[in-house]
């Protein structure tokens, strides 16, 4: 489906479907270790109820015998009766025993791989968020996590519920004739056969329906992202049409899958009755020429009655082991990434006067076609840099790498004298505030949205931030002030509230680093050096560096470096920079639109 599902997925392919199976399980197998004890307490209720359900027939037996013998009398029936009644009440407790402790299991579980994948995807890097898509990772979160979850339930209850009741069965219907469980049991090999090949169908066919659903499910979070642009378009018609033949495509998988499934539950029933069928006419035989009493026959029959069930379960199971394997293939995939920007512990970092280092650092993208960084060197010390140049020129990019979201060679980029491959990303990442081009906001309050970074920050040092952001006065005239609730990615905020929003929330981290990626773009002058000479004030003696078109900006910079086609082209101050005829027509002409 994608490069790096396919890079995850050779290795449990590997060895045949033993070995796959074996690794898949890997994923699951500490939890069950884990729980051991909860799991053995509920599949000795599961079996005693197995064994309970097996010794009624026992009692229908003697009843039947003494009716048809005219031996049975009322306290014989009372007492028969007593027993059932008996047993029916332990089974009713022990059910809800092996119901709360495997079914709770089976959720206990579900929360344990959600947990996992969680984390797993948080310590990801960029690479990996453009391979896989939202609707790929909630798909998995959701789809995969309740198949799984009911595989490692219900389907467990009913795999070992079923060999309990079949064996035991068998061994009683054994017991009463071996002539006549041999009968029972000659359609029985059609049932294997069948599940076999109705098994290796259903895995592909669910496969694609996880697939699908995921792409159901990209496409409506995109749309209910994009929903303003869609309205100011008028293309609300044009995703009717597309989700419309989505879900048209997801339905017809299901419906695929659907009828491997309708298959194998009346191949099971029907297997179930005809032996049945066999049961009812040569058992008939053995009672009329009286090899075998009444009494045995209601049993017989009542052990191949219970026997039915199993034999659907089989076909049942079946379908829930193969959807987990499925889920299971999936989510593994997903798990064996591995983020491409890995380190090796190093010793405690120098203080060294230059923050970030740059040398002959050449990057591309994955599926770049060429750099979009090459040969630049750069030393990034204290004090305020300015980075500009024409559109596509690698200023995001240089942004993205310091921030260590993609990896880099060997010896050519240097945080504090240490190559940042040494170095632990998040540690690094810890380091530096960022604020994009794109603020990104959560449905939350104003105040949380600012804390971001720091959770327990006091409401005066909140305040504080939004002050040095030049937001402060705009927030107190909402309604609730702080605590607005400003929506999915704050919809009731201008393109500029949004830019200082973000600006104050990396302010109020107060780290020694500063990276703003052209994120004043979306104010006025007159804020912008308001918010201007509050960065200036807040960062005395720290590291910023700021992305930016705007003359306004770069002047008041301390050195300004110049990017095309991702590469250095020239490097100094304002006034050196004048020289430059890229920068020097960049000035003349928004001086000219002052």
């Amino acid at each position: 489906m994608r490069a790096g599902a396919d890079n995850g997925a050779a290795p449990v392919a590997e060895g045949g479907r033993s070995t796959r199976a074996r690794v898949l399980l890997g994923l699951v197998r500490p939890v069950f270790r884990r729980h051991w004890l909860r799991l053995v307490v509920g599949f000795l209720a599961l079996v005693t109820v197995d064994f309970l359900q097996l010794i009624i027939p026992r009692f229908v037996k003697t009843a039947v015998d003494g009716l048809g013998a005219g031996t049975a009398t009322q306290p014989l029936l009372l007492r028969v009766s007593g027993a059932i009644c008996l047993v029916a009440i332990i089974v009713a407790v022990l059910r809800f025993v092996w119901r709360y402790l495997i079914i709770g299991f089976s959720r206990i579980l579900e929360k344990t791989l959600r947990d996992r994948l969680f984390n797993h995807v948080l310590r990801m890097d960029q690479p990996f968020f453009e391979r896989w898509t939202t609707g790929d990772l909630m798909a998995h979160s959701s789809n995969d996590l309740g198949v799984i979850q009911m595989a490692c339930g219900m389907g467990l209850v009913a795999a070992i519920d079923a060999l309990v009741m079949s064996t035991a069965a068998v061994g009683f219907m054994l017991a009463i004739s071996v002539k006549l469980t041999l009968i029972a049991l000659l359609p029985m090999p059609l049932l294997i056969v069948c599940t076999r090949v109705l098994s290796g169908r259903l895995h592909h066919r669910f496969n694609l329906v996880q697939e699908q659903f995921s792409l159901l499910t990209e496409f409506a979070r995109a749309t209910l992202v994009a929903i303003r642009l869609i309205k100011a378009y008028t293309l609300e018609r044009f995703q009717e049409d597309r989700f419309r033949a989505l879900g048209e495509q997801y339905v017809k998988s299901n419906l695929r899958v659907a009828a491997v499934q309708g298959l194998l539950f009346p191949i099971s029933t029907l297997v179930g009755n005809a032996g049945m069928l066999l049961l009812l006419y040569y058992g008939g035989i053995e009672v009329i020429e009286g090899r075998i009493s009444i009494g045995a026959f209601v049993a017989f029959v009542s052990y191949l009655y219970m026997l039915i069930w199993p034999m659907m379960a089989i076909g049942w199971v079946a379908n829930l082991v193969q959807r987990g394997l499925t889920s299971l293939a999936r989510i593994h995939r997903l798990l064996v990434e591995e983020p491409m920007a890995v380190h090796t512990p190093t010793l405690a970092l120098p203080q060294t006067t230059t923050v970030y280092r740059c040398r002959d650092l050449t990057f591309t993208y994955p599926a770049g076609s060429g750099p979009a960084l090459e040969g630049v060197s750069l030393d990034i010390e204290p004090g305020l840099l300015g980075v500009s140049g024409r559109t596509g020129s690698g200023k995001s990019t240089l942004c993205k790498l310091l921030l260590r979201l993609y990896p880099v060679p060997d010896e050519t980029l240097f945080f504090r004298g240490v190559d940042v491959n040494r170095l632990d990303p998040g540690e690094l990442r810890a380091a530096i505030a960022y604020v994009g081009q794109e603020p990104v906001l959560f449905a939350g309050t104003i105040a949380a949205n600012i804390a971001l970074g720091r959770p327990d920050a006091a409401m005066a040092e909140i305040e504080a931030a939004a002050r040095a952001a030049a937001i402060d006065d705009e927030i107190r005239g909402f309604t609730g002030g702080y605590q607005a609730v400003i929506g999915e990615r704050g919809i009731k905020l201008s393109g500029g509230q949004r830019q200082r929003l973000a600006l104050a929330r990396a302010l109020l981290c107060d780290r020694p680093m500063l990276v703003i990626d052209d994120a004043l773009s979306a104010i006025d002058v007159a804020t912008e050096q308001q918010v201007l000479a509050a960065i200036l004030a807040a960062i005395r003696g720290k590291t910023v560096l700021i992305v930016s078109h705007r003359i306004n900006v770069l002047r008041r910079c301390d050195r300004i470096v110049l990017l095309d086609a991702g590469r250095i082209v020239a490097r100094g101050t304002h006034r050196d920079l004048l020289v430059d005829p890229f920068y020097r027509a960049m000035a003349d002409k928004q001086e000219s639109h002052a």
